[in-house]
C-alpha cells in the first residue's frame, strides 16, 4: 500500500485513530479508551500504539499524523493549553513534538471543533464549500468558522465560538458567565431546561424521545434550541456574510427536532442579503474529527488536496 496520513481524536472518553488515503477516503480504524488522567505522555503513546497497529495491518508508511482534541490549544506550537476536569497532565503537553519524536513524520495538532469543520469541508457534508459556520452540539456548543477556503481562528483563537455568545436568556452558562447559546442548545442547557418546565431530571435522549412522543414541554426545549441555533446562523449571516452551516455532535442526532425549528424561525428572519442560509448535517458522524485533523497534516506535508 501506498503512503497513508492518520486522524486522531483525543475525547475525554474514547480516543479514535482513522487511517486515510491522501483523498481521505478511511482505510481503517480504531476505538480505544483515553487514558485521559495518566497524563500526556499516556495519551499520545495509546494513541500512537493504534496508529502503528493500523499501519502493520495494511503495510502502510505514515506521511504525518494530526490530532484534534478536547479543550484550548496552541496549534502554532501543538501544546494543549486548557482542558477540562476529564483530564489530567494533558494541559501543557507538547503533542506534537511527542508524535513526531516518536514516529519521525510531520504532526498537526487543533482543537476537536476546528477539527471537525475542516473533515466537513474536506469530505463531508459541506464539502468544497470556502466559506462555512461548523457548530457542534454536545454537553456544550462548540463553534469554528472556516473563511475563504481556511480555517479562521482569529487573533487570539476564539472566532467561531458561538456557543458562548450571550443573548440566550438567564440561565447560567459552564463557563460562569449568563445567557450563552450553550445554556438552552448544548446537552446540559437541554436537560436542565426540561427540567425547570418538568421538575424532571431526565437525560437529553430521554427528552428527545418525549418530545417525539407528544410531551409538549419536551418539544418547547427543542423549539428553543432550535429557535438559538437559528439566532447563530443568522448573526453570522449579518456579520460575515457566511450562510452554510454545518452541525454535529450527540445532540445532531435529533435533527428530527431541531431542523424544523430552526428552518421556521429563519423563515421569520432571513439574511439581509437575501442569500439562503444553507443548514448541513455532518455526513462524517464520528468520524469528522480524526478526518479533519488528518486533513490538516495532509495539507501541511502536501500543500493542497490531491485530484480524487
Amino acid at each position: 500500500m501506498s503512503e497513508v496520513v492518520a486522524g486522531v481524536d483525543v475525547g475525554g472518553t474514547n480516543t479514535k485513530v482513522v487511517l486515510a488515503t491522501p483523498a481521505l477516503e478511511v482505510i481503517d480504524r480504531i476505538d480505544l479508551p483515553t487514558p485521559a488522567h495518566a497524563g500526556g505522555a499516556a495519551i499520545v503513546t495509546a494513541a500512537l500504539g493504534a496508529v502503528t497497529d493500523l499501519l502493520d495491518r495494511h503495510g502502510a508508511s505514515v506521511t504525518g499524523v494530526g490530532v484534534g482534541a478536547a479543550g484550548v490549544v496552541d496549534a502554532s506550537t501543538g501544546t494543549v493549553l486548557v482542558t477540562g476536569n476529564s483530564f489530567t497532565g494533558w494541559a501543557g503537553y507538547g503533542v506534537t513534538d511527542a508524535v513526531t519524536s516518536a514516529l519521525g513524520v510531520p504532526a498537526t495538532l487543533d482543537n476537536d471543533v476546528n477539527a471537525f469543520l475542516l473533515g466537513e469541508v474536506a469530505a463531508g457534508a459541506v464539502a468544497g464549500e470556502p466559506d462555512v459556520l461548523g457548530m457542534t452540539l454536545g454537553t456544550g456548543v462548540g463553534g469554528a468558522l472556516v473563511l475563504g477556503g481556511s480555517l479562521f481562528a482569529g487573533p487570539r483563537g476564539a472566532a467561531g465560538e458561538i456557543g458562548h455568545v450571550p443573548g440566550f436568556g438567564d440561565a447560567v452558562c459552564t463557563c460562569g458567565q449568563v445567557g450563552h447559546l450553550e445554556t438552552i442548545a448544548g446537552a446540559r442547557g437541554i436537560a436542565d431546561r426540561y427540567a425547570e418546565r418538568t421538575g424532571r431530571r431526565v437525560t437529553v435522549r430521554e427528552v428527545a424521545d418525549a418530545a417525539r412522543a407528544g410531551d409538549p414541554a419536551a418539544a418547547a426545549v427543542f423549539e428553543t434550541a432550535g429557535w438559538g441555533l437559528a439566532r447563530a446562523a443568522l448573526l453570522t449571516a449579518g456579520i460575515l456574510d457566511v450562510t452554510t452551516i454545518v452541525i454535529g455532535g450527540g445532540i445532531a442526532r435529533s435533527w428530527d427536532l431541531l431542523e424544523p425549528a430552526i428552518s421556521a424561525a429563519i423563515a421569520l428572519e432571513p439574511p439581509v442579503s437575501g442569500a439562503p442560509i444553507r443548514l448541513a448535517l455532518s455526513s462524517l458522524g464520528s468520524d469528522a474529527v480524526a478526518l479533519g485533523a488528518a486533513a490538516q497534516v495532509r495539507d501541511l506535508v502536501l500543500g493542497s488536496a490531491p485530484a480524487r
